[in-house]
């Protein structure tokens, strides 16, 4: 019989199930788990870690799986993927979770066939307490259905982690409505009005925007990898569970998309509204020069130092300039609100 190596045995635990029966232990207490459940059973080997690659190639021989499954197990970064091997099914699906208003990628990987499921992650994950819960009292379906089942509901949990990393993510980045808040919702006038749109807040928007179009690619490969199963042809594989799982990752992708349009239209609006605002400081501006220009040319020609000009020696002169540029003034006036440009 195989040995394993104690990290090994200690961060993997074997849940083997029935209609009628429920039994999880760690590996610390077995000498070579054989994945080979007895009939009426279905077996699930979790193990957190996607580093024992000795002790993942002493399980594939010592159970008879295919061989190309320890290489496929020495690349812990993978894209998602799917990928029919005998007698068995790989799958790798990239988890995404929010860390620091941040999306940070973990790597999940399932190998399953009509009698077993093997589920490696590289750290422990509490949404896969729940489907252990669920088996071990009996709820729902769990119990009664296959290892087809039990993937569909593993794939199901990520997808949940899915929608919670993008909720934590939109979260994490409203700062309450300061000038970086791009969550603001569009009905807030006076927020939206109060951003200013400076260098730092424009890359900043841009740093997340392509935080969010990362984020959706992975849905749409998540979305690709499902369709894959959706359309295998394996005996006793059961594929009508996986459009349930489509159907959820669109509805992600659905979040996503209606996110990034309402950013667009945040962005054009506050845009905008700085147009806008720009626009009212150079008509004020303009509307001053329009006062004060012919104003201006009055004062600067009798400002000339020639000894004759006209007007230089009357007596009211002064008194008569300042009554003409008070007229223009008055007229100016006038004028600007007929146009209602004031």
């Amino acid at each position: 019989m195989e040995s394993y190596s104690e990290p090994f045995r200690a961060q993997s635990s074997l849940i083997t199930y029935g209609e009628n029966s429920f039994q999880q232990e760690t590996l610390l207490s077995l000498v070579s788990p054989l994945l080979l459940s007895q009939k009426g059973t279905i077996q699930w080997l979790n193990t957190y870690g996607l580093t024992h690659y000795d002790d993942f190639k002493a399980l594939i021989t010592a159970n008879g799986l295919d061989d190309f499954l320890i290489k496929l197990l020495r690349e812990p970064e993978q894209p998602n993927k799917v990928i029919v091997l005998e007698n068995l099914i790989f799958i790798s699906v990239k988890v995404i979770t929010t860390v620091g208003g941040k999306f940070k990628e973990e790597q999940i990987m399932f190998i399953f066939s009509t009698g077993f499921v093997w589920s490696l992650a590289g750290q422990s994950h509490i949404y896969f307490d729940e489907i252990i819960g669920r088996l071990e009292h009996k709820r729902g379906l769990s119990r009664f259905k296959k290892s087809d089942y039990l993937v569909y509901l593993l794939l199901e949990s990520i997808i949940e982690v899915y929608h919670l990393a993008f909720a934590d993510f939109i979260l994490a980045n409203t700062n309450n409505g300061t000038s970086t808040d791009w969550t603001i919702k569009l009905t807030d006038a006076k927020a939206i009005t109060e951003i200013r749109p400076t260098p730092e807040f424009t890359a900043q928007v841009e740093q997340r925007k392509q935080a969010i179009l990362g984020f959706k690619k992975t849905c749409l490969s998540l979305k690709e990898l499902i369709q894959k199963m959706e359309r295998l042809k394996e005996n006793g594989i059961k594929t009508i569970y996986f459009s349930d799982l489509k159907e959820e990752v669109e509805t992600v992708i659905s979040e996503i998309d209606f996110s990034l349009q309402e950013l667009e239209s945040k962005i054009n609006l506050i845009f905008s509204i700085q147009g806008h605002r720009l626009n009212e400081v150079m008509k004020t501006l303009t509307i001053f020069s329009v006062f004060f220009i012919p104003l201006t040319f009055i004062a600067g020609i009798y400002g000339m130092n020639f000894r004759y000009m006209p007007g230089l020696e009357m007596e009211n002169g002064y008194y008569i300039v300042m009554a003409i540029m008070l007229i223009i003034s008055t007229g100016i006036l006038i004028f600007v609100k007929k146009r209602k440009w004031f």
